[in-house]
């Protein structure tokens, strides 16, 4: 007797049949693919012996069945994403998924560099300077009215500049007559010495400190023979052509206080009523 050469499912005749040897045995080729084929992710149908497969994450599919759930187009030899278990072919993904560049328009691709603010995204090469055009990267910028400046355009720009050296003015200015300074650039006309928080007076437009005004321009006491500058609050009095703080304006023989009172000259001095009077 002949051997059998039968199937190890079924157990029916192989002779003349097409058949798959495994190490368990051969199969017809139906036995086969119910015991050993897998089921497509897709259709549901069994993926034959003869037809390509294609696994992802544990999901198997025909070739035909692997494709973008969106277009339909075939992903088996094609880039593509997975966005909630759904196929995506990269254009379908970029144009459901991503974003437009705000300056040329175009997809900003999943994975490349870009650059977001303000709501808005940017190809990292197109956030360029609104003043000198060059790529602002991680570069630090001011926005202004839709427009985007690195920090020296801004400033040359935008920033007011020093009445005194014309340089811009970033922080820590002061004004005088309206006009911003650098701190260290309102002097006094005559010593140098800064007068940022300190009480100055200006001639002819320029800024004086207290001392150098005094010594430059404000009349002399004809007493103490200092210089009488009326800043801060300081009263003084005129007689002709001689002036006096109103602490200097005494009767020279008897010291009384003058202000407000009558006087009489007498020479280089002033005499209150009772000592000129008096005589010599």
């Amino acid at each position: 007797m002949s051997e059998t050469f039968d199937c190890a499912k079924c157990s029916e005749s192989l002779y003349g049949r097409k058949y798959i040897q495994t190490d368990n045995g051969p199969y017809c080729v139906p036995c086969y693919d119910n015991t050993f084929a897998n089921t497509c992710a897709e259709c549901q149908q069994l993926i034959g012996h003869d037809s390509r497969e294609l696994f992802y994450e544990d999901r198997h599919f025909h070739e035909g069945c692997f494709r973008c759930c969106r277009c339909q187009r075939s992903l088996a030899d094609e880039p593509f994403t997975c966005q909630d278990s759904e196929l995506l072919c990269n254009d379908c993904y970029c144009s459901a998924f991503s974003s437009q560049c705000s300056a040329c328009g175009e997809t900003v691709m999943p994975g490349s560099r870009k650059l977001e603010y303000g709501g808005q995204t940017w190809h990292e090469h197109c956030f360029l300077c609104s003043g000198c055009e060059q790529p602002l990267g991680s570069r630090s910028f001011v926005p202004d009215k839709g427009a985007h400046y690195c920090v020296p355009c801004y400033e040359n720009k935008f920033a007011p500049r020093c009445a005194r050296c014309s340089k811009t003015l970033t922080q820590g200015g002061v004004t005088y007559r309206d006009q911003p300074w650098h701190r260290e650039c309102l002097v006094c006309t005559g010593c140098q010495t800064p007068l940022a928080g300190q009480q100055f007076t200006s001639r002819d437009e320029d800024p004086y400190c207290v001392a150098c005004f005094g010594e430059l321009f404000a009349p002399k006491c004809s007493s103490c023979k200092r210089p009488i500058t009326g800043l801060g609050g300081g009263k003084y009095v005129s007689f002709e052509d001689r002036h006096w703080h109103h602490s200097c304006f005494a009767c020279a023989r008897c010291s009384t206080s003058l202000v407000g009172q009558g006087f009489v000259p007498d020479g280089d001095q002033v005499l209150c009523q009772g000592c000129s009077q008096a005589g010599p």
